[in-house]
């Protein structure tokens, strides 16, 4: 009798406020979610905002709610990040993190 290891993910919607654009912040999220094995997607918003949405272990997530809250990218300022659409999956929706357009 096998013991079977079930493994969650969790997915989250997010927004940075602040200076955030035109400092790599896009760049430096991407690369730091790929380092954590974290799937999903960023963007530069029209409203001067960064916006995408992550998926992965809960550990790498709460990991990069914190960079996104209080760390960002060198020379940006940041004065808030909302987080929304919490949910758990069995399964990522994205295999790698991208930049979008």
């Amino acid at each position: 009798m096998g013991v079977e290891i079930i493994i969650s993910y969790v997915s989250v919607d997010f927004e940075v406020f602040g200076h955030v654009q035109g400092c790599g912040f896009t760049k430096h999220c991407r690369d730091m979610c790929v380092k954590r094995k974290i799937g999903g997607w960023v963007k530069n918003s029209k409203r001067g905002t960064i916006v995408g949405k992550m998926q992965g272990s809960k550990n790498e997530i709460d990991e990069m709610t914190n960079w996104l809250t209080n760390t960002g990218s060198p020379g940006c300022s940041i004065e808030r990040c909302e987080f929304q659409n919490w949910l758990t999956l069995l399964r990522p929706d994205y295999r790698d993190f991208a930049i979008r357009f």
